[in-house]
């Protein structure tokens, strides 16, 4: 059995780190509201921009835009593999690269080659170490992401696609559905699906809005728009993700924490017990010694 200081040494020490832990926790559940607040003053943006996108794909008749322009099969396809900076957020960071994994098995077997476009330290750093070519990447990011850093990533792959350098381009990131579950998401966002931004009954069939300078021009401003909108939402999403899974992963180290430390202090009580006893019992022997 081990010595009551040696013990007592092991609580010490598992209750700074319970007290580091339930830190990380509290700062974690502040960042999830904060972030759940962007994504949800994001919301109202994003379905005006589909809404509006609706009426001008509408009037535009004839001409195809280059970001609609289907390819296939695809010869090259490009993911964004959206991960975080820090660790100690569960198998947050695991699930995306497990699942960009079989993607890039996937499309390699339908014959394309795959580039990867890696945000967050974590995707760099595994990569890397798997020696894995990148096309480009992103860090220092992903705990509070900008427009300013979607739009750098979106306006490279638009002129990619635009240029028909790349057939292809899927986002993989993390969803937030609530502080306590978050789900690997994967969208194909170019090319464009018709269907994102067409409506049979569309009210701009009806002539209810004029667009100018044209309609034409409208929808080859709105379309990029729309795509930066897009990689913004998906690293609102994933920093969101972050703070949640963080969160789970605190808690569930401070509460293991916890039971550690119940477990210690009966086993230091069971030492400091027997130490006891062992006294007692030589304290008794050593008296009826002198007594003989």
């Amino acid at each position: 059995m081990s010595s009551t200081r040696e013990i007592r040494r092991r609580i010490k020490s598992v209750d700074n780190t319970r007290q580091i832990t339930r830190t990380m926790e509290m700062v974690a559940t502040a960042k999830i509201r904060k972030a759940r607040d962007r994504i949800e003053s994001a919301r109202p943006y994003a379905m005006k921009m589909l809404e509006v996108l609706a009426k001008v794909a509408a009037n535009v008749e004839g001409e195809l835009h280059p970001l609609l322009a289907v390819r296939e099969p695809a010869k090259r396809t490009v993911i964004i593999t959206i991960t975080t900076d820090r660790g100690l957020c569960g198998a947050a960071n695991a699930n995306i690269l497990r699942r960009t994994e079989h993607l890039v098995a996937a499309e390699r077997a339908a014959g394309a080659d795959v580039d990867i476009f890696a945000v967050g330290k974590k995707a760099i750093n595994y990569f890397r170490y798997i020696s894995y070519d990148l096309l480009d990447e992103r860090r220092d990011i992903s705990d509070n992401p900008k427009f300013s850093d979607a739009k750098s990533i979106a306006v490279i792959l638009i002129d990619m696609y635009t240029k028909a350098a790349i057939d292809k381009v899927v986002l993989i990131f993390n969803h937030f559905k609530s502080a306590m579950e978050q789900k690997p998401t994967e969208i194909v966002f170019l090319p464009i699906k018709r269907d994102a931004v067409e409506e049979d009954d569309a009210p701009g069939k009806t002539g209810e809005y004029t667009f100018e300078p044209s309609d034409k021009e409208v929808l080859d401003r709105l379309l990029p728009t729309y795509i930066e909108a897009l990689v913004y939402r998906a690293m609102l999403e994933s920093a969101a993700s972050e703070h949640g899974a963080r969160r789970t992963a605190m808690k569930a180290a401070t509460d293991n924490a916890g039971e550690m430390i119940s477990i210690l202090t009966r086993s230091f009580n069971r030492a400091r017990q027997a130490a006891i006893t062992q006294e007692i019992a030589e304290i008794v022997g050593g008296t009826e010694a002198l007594a003989k």
